[in-house]
């Protein structure tokens, strides 16, 4: 059976050297174009390693790797299948010779092999283009590491390797590496499935162990890429010791796991992402069963995420829910019971020597120690198998292509790999319901599966329980989960609670995942589409309470006409209005008499008319503002006012000048009389105020304008200036001054004679306004709201009312009821007492 008793020989052949002709391969085939074949059937040799041969124990469970069994089998399987159906390659009998590569440790030989002739040399050549290596097309191996030392070497030749298993995205490099194919999806599919899981359950908190290898740290690597793009924080990164080639454990190894455990043990994330070969993972998972670590979610990487030898640690369901990504599960017919057939009676290929015979791919000694396996392996599916499957038949399909095959005859021609690896990249067929073809990057899209652990033995031991698309990106169908959990629910794993509605996030430590929550302030909401860390403020127009979602619409609020002191206001302006007109109409049935000529004649037409357009102009004071009310308010109403007061106050001057100062200034009277002083007078101060409204319009808003009532920021108050008190006090500075004037000169004129002494009535009306007119601007400055466009409303018809009752009214009082007092006679009488008074 082979170089020594007890020694399985059939596993662990290989290349000796370049000078030494290597003994034949593990397992062989005869055909006219060879596979070569790389994987994983042990992984914890303890031996030496002797010119022809690797001495190694007996054929046991834990030394032979049951996965890697199932995969060289699955290429014998579709080699035979191929030959027995003779439409692909139609006379043409493929062979294969496959490999033990024992892990990492036996790469280079085999490669050697496979490259060297048939007479074991491999000459150095300027140009192989034309070079006809052993084999045709190497499967395997299946991780990443081992690939990339096997791929530097067939790349040199351009002989064409597709992996099953090997995700690293450094293969994709077509300039490092332009020989390799993937079967499988790369690393980029396999961490964006992670990631979307992660999110899918809510953890963003997380452990990452990996490995200390090139595998563990590229993956590493590109996770956290990954993890920062959807703000998934990793609590604890730690590094996996290396296991030794004997797999004995050192006692610095031991207190690194123990270490490691223990920081598992005290943190709160309840999620563990593990990037590392299975080899290096069996003494942390005891570590963890020692410690008695549980609630745990493990999420493993396609390294061991069907690794049967770890499944078969069944304490391990006691430690959490184990979840992984792996390659999806194709059914293949047939190759179950292929699998696990008995060997029958084979003769030696005649290739090869008939002396020392060899144990070929029916090895009842390893069928014998895997029969453990049988039942598990059957129920597993064929997950990585159909990826050894598609790679051989994509081979299959490149020699249809570049041998011109037709239904019934394949030519037999010199197959140069540099050839066959173009036409296998042009490969586009259907197996087993799935298309098989290489993108760009030499990699064939196949879906993932997200997978969980069970242990029951009727069942399938991974069943999926989500899929993962690379050509959307996205993973679908999340469905069937058993959380290892007490309660059965969905474990948590988060730094931070989640923030109620309406809280915003603030930062603790270095961890965006870390934080607390804090209620957004009224006048602001948090829009966590666009910021989960800051409140947005609302809009002008709205409002929000503290803790709010969205804002809402603020209350307006202006001067309503139901209002009872509106009401009121009104109907004290429309008795003012009336009376007002009265008033015209006395003076106008009245106006030869010396009563209305002492009072201005034709002046108080002007002034009473004024009156009442500013009368009219009280309504738009109330309900809302519009820009055509609020251009009443600031231009014609004052407007009105100041054509009064102006009236009043030349009325005022007038008087005085012609008792008290006609004497001393004739020739200024004559001018005065005779160029319409008072007239004149009025026309330049109206003027000057269409001036000064004109420039506060162009200056400030003349539209309405919403501002928050500070008392009540729910309220917005509509006025028809953003700066009313300013608008105001600019609009009234004129009739302020007017007003002093007016209240001047009738204090001047206090001692004349009483049919022309006004001075009480003038002082009267010219005081009230002044004060109340200073006050509203007082009270403006120190509270906002409708109240002060109620008292701006007040304090305007008051101030008519002042005008035409406390000037007018005496008056019409004297025309009315004292008509003996409203003749020229008793004038003239009024005028020689006040005469000889003053002589």
């Amino acid at each position: 059976m082979g170089p020594q008793a007890g020694v399985v020989c059939s596993l662990f052949f290989l290349l000796q050297a370049l000078a030494v002709p290597a003994e034949n391969p593990d397992f062989s085939l005869a055909g006219d174009y060879l596979l070569g074949g790389l994987f994983t059937l042990h992984a914890n040799v303890k031996g030496t390693v002797h010119l022809n041969f690797l001495q190694v124990p007996k054929c046991k469970e834990y030394e032979v790797k049951a996965l890697g069994y199932k995969l060289m089998q699955a290429m014998h399987f579709a080699v035979e299948e191929i030959n027995n159906h003779s439409s692909l390659l139609p006379g043409v009998r493929l062979g294969y010779e496959m490999v033990d590569v024992c892990y990492v440790s036996n790469n280079i030989q085999p490669v050697l092999y496979f490259l060297a002739q048939e007479d074991y040399f491999l000459p150095i050549q300027e140009d192989y283009s034309h070079y006809v290596p052993r084999v045709v097309a190497v499967i395997g191996p299946e991780n990443s590491e081992a690939t990339m030392t096997v791929a530097h070497f067939l790349s040199l030749f351009l002989l064409p390797q597709i992996t099953f298993s090997a995700i690293s995205d450094d293969l994709r490099d077509k300039q490092s590496f332009p020989a390799v194919l993937r079967t499988v999806p790369g690393a980029d599919h396999h961490l964006e499935a992670m990631v979307q899981l992660m999110l899918r359950f809510g953890w963003n908190w997380i452990v990452v162990l990996v490995s200390d290898d090139d595998y563990g740290r590229r993956n590493s690597q590109l996770l956290s890429e990954h993890l920062a793009r959807h703000d998934i924080c990793v609590a604890l990164h730690e590094v996996l010791p290396t296991p030794q080639p004997s797999q004995v454990v050192t006692r610095q190894e031991r207190r690194r796991l123990e270490a490691i455990v223990d920081k598992l043990r005290h943190s709160s994330a309840r999620v563990v992402v593990v990037f590392s070969p299975d080899l290096a993972l069996h003494h942390f998972f005891h570590q963890v069963l020692r410690q008695n670590l549980t609630g745990t979610v493990w999420i493993a990487s396609e390294s061991w995420a069907i690794d049967l030898a770890l499944h078969n640690l069944t304490e391990l369901s006691h430690t959490g829910t184990f979840l992984g990504v792996t390659t999806e599960s194709v059914s293949i017919p047939g190759f179950s019971e292929f699998r696990v057939r008995r060997a029958q009676a084979r003769t030696p290929a005649s290739n090869r020597p008939s002396s020392g015979a060899t144990c070929n791919q029916e090895c009842d000694a390893c069928l014998a120690a895997l029969e453990s396996f049988n039942t598990i392996l059957t129920l597993s599916g064929e997950r990585v198998a159909y990826s050894v499957y598609s790679a051989v038949y994509a081979v299959a399909h490149g020699l249809h292509s570049l041998l011109g095959c037709s239904q019934t005859h394949c030519p037999k021609e010199v197959v140069y790999p540099w050839r066959l690896l173009q036409e296998i990249r042009k490969v586009n067929f259907t197996l087993l319901g799935h298309h098989i073809f290489f993108d760009d990057h030499g990699d064939l899209p196949m879906p993932l599966e997200v997978i969980q652990w069970h242990w029951n033995q009727s069942q399938n031991p991974f069943q999926t329980i989500a899929s993962y698309h690379p050509a959307q990106r996205q993973l679908k169908d999340v469905r069937g989960v058993s959380w290892h959990t007490p309660d059965g629910t969905v474990p948590v794993s988060t730094c931070s609670k989640d923030c109620q509605p309406g809280q915003k996030k603030k930062s603790v430590g270095i961890h965006p995942c870390c934080f607390e929550c804090l209620d957004c302030p009224p006048g602001t909401f948090l829009n966590k589409t666009e910021d989960e860390f800051d409140c947005q403020p609302c809009p002008s127009n709205e409002w929000s309470h503290r803790g709010d979602t969205s804002c809402f619409k603020r209350q307006l609020t202006f001067l309503q006409w139901h209002n009872a002191l509106t009401i009121f206001v009104v109907l004290l302006a429309a008795l003012g209005f009336l009376g007002t007109l009265a008033i015209l109409a006395i003076f106008w049935r009245h106006l030869q008499t010396p009563m209305v000529r002492s009072a201005g004649g034709p002046m108080c037409f002007l002034i009473l008319t004024s009156l009442l357009v500013a009368y009219l102009m009280v309504p738009t004071y109330v309900g809302p503002p519009t820009p055509a009310t609020c251009l009443c308010r600031q231009t014609f109403f004052t407007l009105c006012f100041t054509i009064c007061i102006s009236c009043i106050a030349v009325r005022s001057f007038q008087i005085v000048y012609v008792f008290k100062m006609a004497r001393q200034l004739p020739r200024a009277y004559g001018y005065w009389v005779r160029y319409h002083g008072p007239y004149v007078f009025v026309a330049a101060i109206t003027a000057l105020k269409v001036a000064v409204v004109t420039t506060n319009q162009l200056i400030t808003a003349t539209g309405p304008t919403a501002r928050a009532d500070p008392g009540d920021p729910k309220i917005m108050i509509l006025s028809c200036n953003p700066d009313y008190s300013k608008g105001l006090l600019v609009n009234t500075s004129l009739d302020l001054l007017l007003s002093v004037v007016g209240f001047s000169f009738a204090y001047m004129g206090k001692e004349l004679p009483t049919s022309y002494n006004e001075a009480k009535f003038i002082t009267f009306c010219m005081t009230f306004y002044f004060t109340s007119s200073i006050s509203l601007c007082t009270f403006m400055s120190v509270y906002e709201g409708v109240l002060v466009t109620f008292l701006d409303l007040l304090v305007t018809v008051l101030n008519l009312l002042g005008i035409s009752l406390g000037y007018f009214g005496p008056k019409c009082y004297l025309i009315l009821f004292h008509p003996e007092r409203n003749t020229p006679a008793y004038f003239s009488s009024v005028i020689q007492g006040y005469t000889m008074g003053r002589d």
